[in-house]
């Protein structure tokens, strides 16, 4: 097993990075390694950073190391994707002294097999016992969980963990979530696999985010997500729905939804305009 553990491989914030991180999330160093405090860092990054694939989308460089995910999401006030929010949480975990390993995982694996090993990565964190902490989803768990099988429930959303073949895990995000599903093993680090399918995600035509908007952040009762020009607003119990409208409108979303320092969102409305063009021709 790869637990990160030190700055040596650059997976873990140095003292500096790491009161930044504290203070972009609001939250003070913990005086105890537990559940307890893990489960406040997981909640208060998830409600301040925006889980966002504009670097794909738009065709903007993107690197998948911790380090690059500090200087744009903490530094630059802008999101990130599995690879960057997991990742720089597993970082920040690490820079606290948590015992943190990062998984390679495989979104959608029950259907499209293990070419998705890869495309996902999450975090096993061992307390008293192991936990899974998955800040990368988005519109799933809002703090830890065992990682053991069963079923899991968080404000009022249904969630679950199965044993699939292999030695897998499954785990079933709710009825509504964007992604399924996504199959991790609790000691399978794969990071040469990781940096191949994130470069195949930012590059390819084939990639489910070079050809879609999507932005998603967590709420106080559940979470708001942007597909395109379809604004979402869910909670367990209710689903609003509004459409973008111009430009203009989706820079006030960029800014007053998601609370992103989005660089010329015109050009993000001009590129969703041409995706919507090239679709119904």
């Amino acid at each position: 097993m790869t637990h990160v553990s030190s700055n040596e491989n650059g997976m873990s914030l140095t003292a500096t990075q790491l009161d930044a991180y504290l203070a972009r999330i609001g939250v003070e160093r913990p005086l105890r390694l537990d559940i307890g405090s893990l489960s406040q860092l997981h909640r208060a990054h998830l409600m301040s950073f925006t889980w966002e694939a504009l670097d794909a989308f738009m065709g903007w460089p993107s690197a998948i190391t911790p380090a690059a995910a500090f200087a744009k999401m903490v530094e630059k006030r802008r999101g990130g994707w599995c690879y960057e929010m997991n990742g720089l949480f597993g970082a920040a975990l690490a820079g606290l002294g948590f015992c943190v390993t990062r998984l390679c995982g495989g979104v959608d694996r029950e259907r499209l097999g293990d070419i998705a090993i890869g495309n996902h990565l999450t975090l096993r964190v061992d307390l008293d016992h192991p936990y899974l902490a998955e800040v990368g989803v988005a519109d799933a768990i809002i703090e830890p969980v065992p990682l053991a099988t069963g079923p899991i429930s968080q404000r009022g959303f249904d969630f679950s963990i199965i044993p699939v073949d292999g030695g897998w895990l499954r785990f079933n995000n709710h009825a509504r979530g964007i992604a399924k599903s996504f199959d991790f093993r609790p000691d399978h680090s794969d990071e040469a696999a990781m940096v191949a399918t994130q470069d195949w995600l930012m590059r390819d035509p084939g990639s489910p985010f070079t050809n879609a908007l999507a932005l998603l952040r967590h709420t106080a009762d559940g979470y708001v997500a942007l597909q395109n020009n379809c604004l979402r607003r869910v909670t367990a119990n209710s689903l609003i729905e509004q459409r973008i409208t111009s430009a203009d409108h989706l820079a006030d979303t960029f800014e007053t939804v998601f609370d992103l320092d989005i660089p010329q969102p015109g050009k993000v409305w001009e590129r969703l305009q041409a995706i919507g063009r090239e679709k119904a021709a």
